[in-house]
């Protein structure tokens, strides 16, 4: 038998017995709900470079935004279920799977930003809230974020709890965030972020709460012409792994995510940062770009906002039942020794 002969026999060989010839591995599915423009996505895109670098292309992890594989409570499901590798998804509604992670979603928790972040790169708190999806079969590596919520509406400028009353109001798919705005006096709607715009414009809903930046870039304060900075609540991210694709990489490769995940929430804490002081496209702020759009924004006292945080008390009172004294007193007593520390 020749050579050539010899060579093209093992070639049919291995493949009839089902051997490749080369191993290379398809991308892993990377899923999140916010849009291309949004702070998370670079910091998604900055996670999964990382990945290839430090892997030298043997892991390549394709970023999916704009909920392309689906809302945030059904790519937890596939995160959960195998079907896709990895997902951002926000607590409120990682609640639907572990009710404890929510308590970041707690209405006026955070004194300010400074607090929360350090508070947030604590490891015993990383550690705690972590730990509650583990069981779950998602495991937990960093943080997502999108900044402090605000709301925006149709009809009016809101001061108090009182202006709410008989809007309808879009919340995410979180029984907390219903809670909230039925406490308040609005009529919560939990419908997908993809259908927002569409809903404000057809008067399906008459507001939404979302970071001022975020309303800004996907276009909410076209038909939303008044906005509130409320900064009820810090919307916290998790980014999750499937529990079998975890455990099918060595430790080195786990250490690398870590890492990777760590620079993903700093590129993503800096571009929203940046965009804040200089909204592209324009020679100004995004506080000077949605003024001149005509868009009325209320700036709360602290007597105003006082208000909404009494409030709020309802809520706090209920959800420190279906949480657990436990990691309410641990959260709030982190919190106070960071803030402690400023």
């Amino acid at each position: 038998m020749t050579k050539s002969r010899f060579w093209r026999h093992l070639v049919v060989l291995i493949v009839l017995l089902g051997f490749p010839l080369m191993a290379v591995a398809a991308p892993i599915k990377y899923g999140l709900i916010a849009p291309p423009v949004a702070g998370d996505i670079h910091g998604a895109q900055a996670l999964a470079d990382y990945v290839k670098e430090k892997t030298n292309g043997r892991i390549e992890i394709s970023v999916f935004p704009s909920g392309q594989l689906g809302s945030e409570r059904s790519m937890a499901s596939q995160v959960q279920s195998g079907s896709l590798q990895m997902a951002t998804i926000t607590t409120g509604v990682l609640m639907n799977f572990a009710p404890q992670v929510a308590v970041l979603d707690m209405p006026f928790l955070f004194p300010d930003r400074k607090t929360a972040y350090a508070t947030l790169a604590d490891p015993e708190v990383q550690e705690k809230i972590f730990s509650y999806l583990k069981p779950k079969g998602l495991v937990a590596i960093g943080w997502g974020e999108n900044n402090f919520r605000d709301f925006s509406n149709t009809k009016r400028p809101v001061h108090s709890p009182a202006d709410l009353k008989g809007l309808k109001v879009r919340v995410m798919n979180s029984p907390l965030y219903i809670d909230m705005f039925k406490n308040l006096g609005a009529t919560p709607v939990a419908i997908p972020f993809p259908e927002v715009y569409n809903a404000l414009e057809t008067g399906v809903i008459d507001g939404q709460d979302n970071p001022f930046l975020l309303s800004a870039q996907v276009k909410f304060l076209e038909v939303t012409k008044y906005e509130t900075k409320t900064h009820h609540s810090l919307t916290e991210l998790i980014t999750v792994v499937n529990q079998d694709y975890w455990d099918s990489l060595s430790k080195s490769d786990q250490q690398i995510f870590r890492e990777a995940a760590k620079i993903s929430i700093d590129t993503n804490r800096a571009f929203t940062a940046n965009q804040v002081v200089h909204y592209p496209n324009t020679n100004g702020s995004l506080e000077d770009y949605v003024r001149a759009m005509k868009v009325q924004v209320v700036d709360l006292t602290p007597a105003e906002r006082e208000k909404f945080r009494e409030a709020s008390q309802p809520v706090w009172n209920k959800y420190r039942k279906v949480f657990g004294d436990e990691i309410f007193d641990f959260m709030l007593a982190k919190i106070k020794e960071h803030s402690d520390q400023k």
